[in-house]
């Protein structure tokens, strides 16, 4: 019995110091943790796209003034991978709300840059292009500071409860119907875009050069014939002479067309951004209303 306690007291005895190294590395195991993986965001899929668009967007700004082809293609290239980003992001999953920012910034930045081209090159209907340009900037701002402020943690600007209201629910819930619309409206601005270098409806303002009966060279409303920029303006560059270099340089019949045909979806985008406008300052006012209650309620229980 001596022996037996003995034996089982003795720190020197083989069995008990293996069965205290063990335990003693089965702690220091479980010390060690395996490094967690740290995710670059900015390399995400979506959002590689979502740089992708902001060059050809750049690209096609730079040859807006006088390519309308390449600046089209480009800028509709653009356009169409803003559908492409969101498959990625639902594929891969890698939805993140640095993406979702950055797709609303780049389709609010292009679109404005399309619209000041607009308004350049039809200075008579500068007031409706700035109005299109505030109003699109206005509610999409006030309606994802209305969704910051007012909704739930982590909550995206395209979750609209349908209580709220059911044509934004169906806008922004369904994909189908939030590309239609967006890429339609696009349409229409790029049509209006092709007619400024096309269309003596739209912009009389087109120049020609040539030569009347029995007169040296003059300029007159129409398409240029013989366009010489030199001759008639001292800065290639200026106004005048991009107006020259924009005229009649291609057919009108499909822009016309297109613009037609996108007209009644642009109409509509311009209503929805109204309602996400409103329904997004009613939202932050209903907030505003329950601070001010609460406010009271606690200035009348420290009065007591």
């Amino acid at each position: 019995m001596a022996r037996e306690s003995r034996t089982a007291a003795d720190p020197t005895d083989g069995s008990a110091g293996r069965h205290e190294h063990g335990a003693l590395n089965g702690e220091v195991r479980g010390t060690h943790k395996r490094p967690e993986l740290v995710e670059n965001i900015f390399l995400f899929y979506p959002n590689l796209i979502g740089y992708s668009r902001i060059i050809l967007a750049i690209a096609s700004l730079h040859y807006m003034p006088l390519h309308p082809r390449t600046c089209s293609l480009l800028y509709s290239i653009s356009c169409l991978l803003d559908a492409l980003d969101g498959v990625a992001a639902r594929k891969f999953n890698q939805a993140t709300r640095f993406g979702a920012v950055l797709d609303m910034v780049t389709d609010r930045c292009t679109t404005a840059c399309l619209l000041v081209f607009l308004s350049s090159a039809w200075p008579r209907w500068s007031l409706l292009f700035q109005g299109l340009i505030s109003l699109d900037l206005a509610s999409h701002y006030m309606h994802m500071y209305a969704t910051l402020a007012m909704g739930s943690a982590g909550q995206s600007h395209k979750k609209v409860d349908e209580s709220r209201s059911r044509i934004l629910n169906l806008y922004y819930s369904n994909n189908k119907v939030l590309f239609v619309f967006c890429g339609l409206n696009e349409l229409f601005f790029i049509s209006v875009y092709l007619l400024s270098f096309s269309s003596p409806i739209l912009s009389p303002s087109l120049l020609q050069y040539g030569s009347s009966a029995g007169q040296g060279s003059s300029t007159q409303l129409g398409g240029p014939h013989q366009p010489v920029p030199s001759l008639l303006f001292s800065s290639p560059y200026s106004a005048g002479a991009l107006e020259m270099a924009r005229a009649n340089k291609m057919d009108s019949f499909w822009p016309w067309v297109f613009a037609g045909i996108s007209f009644p979806v642009m109409a509509g985008k311009q209503l929805i951004n109204v309602l996400q406008l409103v329904k997004a300052a009613k939202w932050l006012a209903e907030g505003d209303i329950r601070e001010r209650e609460k406010q009271r309620r606690l200035a009348s229980k420290k009065g007591r």
